[in-house]
């Protein structure tokens, strides 16, 4: 028999008991929906991840004071201990050898104001470095000069969300605006980056030099003279975040004299170890929902296997009439292997159209990233196809194999 005989027999077949071919199917349905869901949903997750790394860096350290005990014995975050001084930045620069860039910084909440227009945003006070660390650049404007890390002016550069509800279409550069109470003078405009790996708008920022900031904006009582909130480290290889984590660790602990055995009084955050634990839960996750796709997948072809038993029970009058008129065995394997397959296949199908949909819903109504391309389609397909291969080859083996007499004797 030609192929498309063997298909045109196997169809005719399926669709004298259609509802229970459909049933058949359902199992590779909901197999195969699952294995495009739950693949897009790991891939989607994966691009977060890769933004994420982009967004913060992948070979930087963040230093920030350990956090302490404010009134009432209430514990304040990291970041708000006075621990941390622009000296130990300094240190770091000079004593680390794998911090290429090194930046401490300050910063806060403020209403900024344009004329009528004004916006809620943050403010950040920063050292030279702060820029190459966070991979800032300019859109417009001069940016900060040397003397302005020193001197007594005023300069700030507006992140796009914030020059855009200031100003509209125009750049702003040159015009003076308000940092709460305090006048401001745009000097630059910053390159948007658009929304970060945690939702936040990036480019809801104002940049002013650290010693304006803490002369001008920061609000914090008791502050120590050079003082910073946290001190960001850019290093030369990521090969060497490990080394250098180590180091700064010891230079800081030698620096504010903690003893052996006593607690920091600052923390390393290290992203790439933020960034490797996200990814092995991530990854974990899509084993997981990879492995439960699968089982649906084995239930769905067990399914197949045993309805086509069924049906080489049910049809042994035809299968030795078949033979005994001159079909040959890999004739009848050839049918109900089709038969297997066709049921997988049509499964499939359908299984790609409800996967597509539903992958598209779960991006729309939740927070799972999600992203469909064409291999997920085609990887669910092949599923589909090595289903029906695999689980429907024992039934058609097993009615190839029948005798003839005996299948033409039964009632």
């Amino acid at each position: 028999m030609s192929p498309l005989e063997i298909l045109r027999t196997a169809f005719f077949a399926l669709r004298g008991n259609w509802l229970r071919s459909a049933l058949t199917s359902l199992g590779v349905i909901i197999g195969i929906a699952a294995v495009i869901v739950m693949v897009s949903i790991g891939q989607g997750t994966q691009a977060e991840i890769d933004k994420l790394v982009s967004g913060l860096g992948s070979q930087r350290l963040d230093i920030l004071g350990a956090g302490g005990f404010g009134p009432g014995g209430a514990r304040l975050a990291q970041g708000s201990r006075w621990s941390l001084s622009e000296s130990d930045a300094e240190a770091i620069r000079n004593e680390v050898p794998e911090a290429q860039y090194v930046a401490g910084s300050l910063r806060g909440g403020v209403q900024v104001v344009n004329g009528e227009n004004n916006a809620s945003t943050q403010w950040q006070g920063v050292q030279p470095d702060w820029f190459a660390i966070n991979g800032w650049e300019l859109a417009s404007g001069d940016g900060f000069q040397a003397s302005d890390y020193t001197g007594s002016g005023k300069p700030v550069i507006l992140g796009e969300t914030v020059r855009r509800e200031l100003f509209g279409d125009q750049d702003g550069i040159g015009q003076t605006i308000r940092l709460g109470r305090v006048p401001f003078t745009v000097v630059g405009v910053l390159k948007p980056k658009g929304q970060g790996g945690f939702g936040q708008d990036q480019d809801d920022i104002v940049v002013v030099p650290l010693e304006v900031a803490r002369r001008r904006l920061s609000t914090s009582q008791g502050m120590p003279p050079g003082a910073v909130q946290q001190i960001s480290v850019g290093v030369d290889d990521p090969r060497n975040l490990d080394q250098a984590q180590s180091n700064i660790e010891s230079l800081l602990r030698q620096r504010h004299k903690i003893q052996p055995g006593a607690d920091d009084d600052f923390v390393v955050r290290n992203i790439s170890q933020i960034v490797a634990t996200r990814t092995q839960t991530t990854n974990l996750m899509s084993k997981l929902l990879g492995a439960v796709a699968g089982i649906c997948l084995v239930i769905g072809g067990i399914g197949i296997m045993n309805i086509m038993l069924v049906s080489v029970t049910e049809r042994i009058r035809e299968i030795g009439l078949r033979l005994a008129v001159g079909a040959g065995p890999r004739d009848i394997r050839a049918q109900f292997l089709a038969e297997a397959m066709l049921i997988s296949l049509i499964g499939g199908v359908i299984g790609i159209v409800i996967g597509i949909g539903g992958a598209l819903l779960v991006g729309k109504f939740s927070e799972l990233p999600v992203q469909l391309n064409a291999q997920v389609v085609a990887l669910a397909a092949a599923f589909a196809v090595a289903t029906g291969l695999f689980f429907g080859y024992y039934p058609a083996r097993k009615a190839s194999m029948l005798d003839p007499i005996e299948a033409l004797r039964s009632q």
